[in-house]
Formats: C-alpha cells, sequence, structure tokens
C-alpha cells in the first residue's frame, strides 16, 4: 500500500462544536482545504458531514479522517460504530480510520480491535486503516495482527516541543506516515523567539514555520482554526522553504513538552 496517500495538509477539528465546527469547515473547503480530521468522541460528525453536504464539494475530493472511541472497541460494537459515523458524515466510507487511543486498560485486548478494525476495511467502511497515540511496542503489536503495509499512519501529538524522534524513526522506518497534531502546541510554540526570528527571516509567521518544519519531515499535519484568514496562512506554510539551518534551530526546541496523555488511555510513551 502507498501511504503516499495520504493528503500532507489537513483541517482538524478537535473542540471544535456546533456552528463553529460547521462554519470552521466549510472556511477550509472553500480556501482550498481538501482532508478533514474528526472523531467519534469530538461529538462533531454530524456538523462536518453537515458542513461538506453544504459546500458543495465533491466527496470524491475530499478525504475525511474518523477515529474510533474507546467504548467501541469491543469486536461487537466497533463495526457498528463507524456506520454510525458514517451516517453522521453522510457517507458511505471514510478514506481513513483510526484507533483513537491504545487504552491499555479498557478490557479490549490489542488484537481484537485491530482485527474488527481490519475487518471495517474489508467490509468497505473505510479505505486505509491506521491508529493513533500508540506508542512502539503497540504499534508493532498492531502490524503483526493487520499485516506489513496495512498501517496508514500513527497520528501524535508532535511540536518543536515534544519531537518524538524514536517513535517517529520507527514509523517512518516502517513506511507508516506521521501524522503530528497540535502541531502548534496549544498555541505554546507561536511566541518562540527562535521560531518569531525564523519567521521574520522569512516574512512568514510562527505558525507557518512550526508547520512547514513539520511538513519539511515528511509528516501530515492537521491544525485547526475558527478564523478563515488563520486557515488560509495556515495552508501557506506548504510553500514556505526553510533552511537546512533553520530545521536545526528548530530540531534544537526539543524539551519533551508533552500536553496531552490522558490517564488509563495513553502509552507508556517512548
Amino acid at each position: 500500500m502507498n501511504t503516499n496517500t495520504l493528503p500532507a495538509f489537513g483541517v482538524g477539528t478537535f473542540r471544535l462544536s456546533g456552528q463553529t465546527v460547521i462554519d470552521s469547515v466549510k472556511n477550509a473547503l472553500d480556501v482550498g482545504y481538501r482532508a478533514i480530521d474528526t472523531a467519534q468522541i469530538y461529538g462533531n460528525e454530524a456538523e462536518v458531514g453537515q458542513a461538506i453536504a453544504e459546500s458543495g464539494v465533491p466527496r470524491s475530493e475530499l478525504f475525511l479522517t474518523t477515529k474510533i472511541w474507546v467504548d467501541n472497541y469491543s469486536p461487537s460494537k466497533l463495526a457498528d460504530s463507524l456506520k454510525e459515523s458514517l451516517h453522521k458524515l453522510r457517507t458511505d466510507a471514510v478514506d481513513l480510520t483510526l484507533i483513537h487511543w491504545p487504552a491499555p486498560g479498557n478490557g479490549v485486548a490489542l488484537a481484537d480491535f485491530m482485527g474488527a478494525l481490519a475487518e471495517t476495511k474489508a467490509q468497505g467502511l473505510t479505505r486505509l486503516i491506521g491508529v493513533s497515540n500508540f506508542n512502539i511496542a503497540q504499534t508493532r503489536e498492531a502490524i503483526e495482527v493487520v499485516g506489513s503495509g496495512e498501517i496508514a499512519t500513527n497520528q501524535i501529538e508532535l511540536s518543536p516541543y515534544l519531537q518524538n524522534r524514536k517513535l517517529v524513526d520507527f514509523l517512518q522506518a516502517q513506511a507508516i506516515r506521521v501524522t503530528s497534531y497540535m502541531t502548534l502546541a496549544y498555541g505554546k510554540v507561536l511566541q518562540d523567539p527562535t521560531l518569531l526570528d525564523i519567521a521574520r527571516a522569512h516574512q512568514a509567521t510562527s505558525a507557518q514555520v512550526a508547520l512547514a518544519w513539520a511538513l519539511h519531515k515528511g509528516y501530515a499535519v492537521i491544525p485547526s482554526s475558527t478564523k478563515r484568514e488563520n486557515l488560509i496562512s495556515n495552508l501557506k506554510a506548504q510553500q514556505l522553504a526553510l533552511t537546512d539551518a533553520d530545521m536545526q534551530r528548530i530540531d534544537a526546541l526539543e524539551r519533551n513538552g508533552r500536553e496531552v496523555s490522558p490517564e488509563g488511555l495513553a502509552p507508556e510513551w517512548d
């Protein structure tokens, strides 16, 4: 399987709900985004589906990702929960379905939920499958269950302040695409003096610099915004050519600054 079928740039919908998420997705589609990331637990799949329908953009032009929530990991629930997601999203199938968290303590074995996830692909409910927030050992186990080349991505928290190099090196060696979420670390990196200095040199924004750094490393990014001008600005990160010196300066910002690690859901991080 060619993991390059994952778009490099998408729009995220975490923490957005109601009219806010409808407006954000419609604005994103209007200014050129074609990949949308949502999840069952976000509680906004129906609104995302509504926004897509109202946008007039054909479904065939879109790359749609959702994530299975831990309550639905049981093989008796997983496929049905995805069918419910499809109904909300107003589509016959999504492009990518992820297991949201490894949730080692929730009573469903990794082999069981990965097997059930693979079955949804076999049923045509999703074109690609993947994982999110898995460590190296869990990713290895997932590969053993579904087969080499079947895991399209591992979506992980990753920013200049949290670079996850050991996990990234493993994923890239396995030809599993890295999807970076919270690339701006809840906005914490935006006032970083190094990023601001690099931004000035390129007549760019610090957000564009952080996103361009991730793109330059081959990661997919899914930043969200409620502001149309920020959605447009973020997209321009794709045209920002950072120098090797810029990349090295950003690499030096590593501080293991993890923002998200929910107890009971998160793994032991590498």
